[in-house]
């Protein structure tokens, strides 16, 4: 579910990944590899990039309603 909330949450705020990873003080690849569900994430990772998208770490956590 990070991978679909993170992937859904950025295009809805017209970001691109490298945007992201900037704001977040992450690096794009980790955002590409992130939104894969290629890895696994750190907490504090997730609240970064929950900050960056203006929602709360549990929302990127929950399946999405559609």
């Amino acid at each position: 579910m990070l991978a679909f909330n993170v992937r859904l949450h950025r295009v809805e705020k017209k970001l691109s990944q490298e945007q992201l990873g900037f704001v977040a003080g992450l690096d794009r690849t980790f955002i590409s590899q992130v939104e894969r569900a290629r890895i696994n994430v750190s907490l504090d990772n997730i609240e970064k990039i929950a900050n960056s998208l203006e929602v709360s770490a549990s929302e990127l956590l929950k399946w999405p309603e559609l």
